[in-house]
């Protein structure tokens, strides 16, 4: 594990939101919710959630700036560091009572995400990350799977919900793609542990299009610090702007790659 003053900051944060969404989880069906758009919902565990986030490292590092799910940009006086915060990753999981759901908080100095962690608290699992400090679950340093051959590797994906039905023809067309050639593809519905999946080497490879820098920043580190790769589904570099991610072990995301470009025809 990492016990730098950082990182303390950080899991010290993740863990006061996280008792939060516990006491939520077991009072779902009083929660007030509210919906964002098609298929797409906010709860007040959310907003709880990311109020405890946004005041413990304010608290902690005054001046920096934030870019969060619920509450947008806020500027920072300190123009170098960026908070990028997901309160509840995996909502619709959490409000179906599925265990399968994480915050996942990343900073940002000068333009480079430097550390990152996904915390589960139904399951207390913790996943942290320094830029050069490697990728932890736990007090297991992680790394990503060793297998080379698509025909034996599990690949993770995200699949558009109703209010990005625009999105679903390319999603078949990739899915097709990808489903022929692996031994099976799952859907988890909470991005941030399907990349930490990765990096633990559960996963051989994910993709996903249609997010933004606080779904994926902190997982995206996870992985690179676990001796991975990442891009855009598209090959770009940019993929905290563009919101598509591809990644797994070196022959893996390249192999992963390809097929996506295939789906492109």
């Amino acid at each position: 594990m990492i016990r730098t003053p950082l990182m303390n900051v950080m899991t010290a944060a993740v863990l006061k939101a996280g008792r939060g969404l516990k006491r939520d989880l077991g009072e779902i069906e009083n929660l007030q919710v509210s919906p964002k758009g098609p298929g797409d919902f906010v709860s007040l565990a959310d907003q709880r959630a990311e109020k405890t986030l946004y005041e413990e490292l304010s608290k902690a590092r005054p001046g920096y700036g934030f870019v969060m799910e619920e509450s947008g940009r806020v500027e920072g006086a300190d123009k170098t560091h960026t908070w990028h915060i997901d309160p509840l990753d995996g909502t619709t999981n959490f409000l179906h009572g599925i265990p399968m759901f994480a915050i996942s908080v990343a900073l940002e100095r000068d333009g480079q995400v430097v550390a990152g962690v996904v915390y589960n608290p139904a399951d207390d699992a913790m996943y942290v990350t320094e830029k050069g400090q490697g990728a932890w679950g736990g007090n297991r340093r992680m790394r990503v799977a060793a297998r080379r051959d698509m025909d034996q590797a599990l690949i993770g994906c995200g699949v558009p919900h109703l209010g990005k039905s625009r999105e679903h023809p390319r999603f078949k067309a990739e899915l097709a793609e990808v489903m022929t050639s692996v031994v099976n593809v799952r859907r988890m519905g909470c991005v941030a542990l399907d990349l930490a999946y990765v990096a633990a080497g559960r996963f051989d490879g994910f993709w996903e299009r249609g997010l933004n820098s606080w779904d994926i920043a902190a997982g995206a580190l996870l992985i690179r610090e676990a001796g991975g790769y990442v891009s855009g589904c598209d090959g770009e570099d940019n993929f905290l702007e563009t919101g598509a991610i591809c990644c797994g072990n070196e022959t893996i995301y390249r192999q992963l790659l390809g097929l996506l470009v295939k789906a492109k025809g």
